[in-house]
């Protein structure tokens, strides 16, 4: 290995350890109640647009949900009682990440399921067409389309 070489990864190593070093430094405390209602609203539905969550939202419903996540957050009820009240009031569409227990597991397993199943189907597929024997036109073949073609 040169020495430029040696550089060039030991500059790759200092970015990895800069990175790694950022990601894990503790935040600044807890977060505040306007931080958690904006997280929340970033995790919630619009009602009105269904595409577009309540932070990203512009419709009126949208801002009152925001209005009351803060006043939520602010009264000191947890991110999970908070969810809960929402997800009782508009059913488990109103999340737009699905809970990873229960009926909500189907929602992530079935896509994983169904393309390792269209995988499985393939492989399966092409070995067989592997051992399928290639096909050779026979003299009695050959004799017909010569026929065929001077006909």
């Amino acid at each position: 290995m040169t020495r430029r070489d040696a550089l060039a990864w030991g500059g790759v190593a200092a970015l990895v350890v800069a990175a790694l070093v950022w990601a894990a430094w503790p935040s600044s405390g807890p977060p505040t109640a306007a931080q958690r209602a904006h997280e929340l609203a970033t995790e919630l539905r619009c009602p009105d647009c269904q595409a577009l969550s309540v932070a990203d939202s512009p419709s009126s419903s949208a801002r009152a949900i925001l209005v009351d996540l803060q006043r939520r957050a602010a009264a000191g009820q947890s991110d999970a009682a908070i969810r809960r009240v929402y997800v009782d009031r508009y059913g488990e569409s109103i999340l737009l990440k699905p809970s990873s227990s229960g009926f909500g597991i189907l929602v992530w397993a079935l896509p994983v399921v169904a393309v390792a199943l269209g995988l499985a189907g393939l492989g399966f597929a092409f070995a067989r067409w592997r051992r399928q024997p290639r096909l050779a036109a026979t003299p009695a073949d050959e004799t017909l389309v010569e026929r065929v073609r001077t006909g």
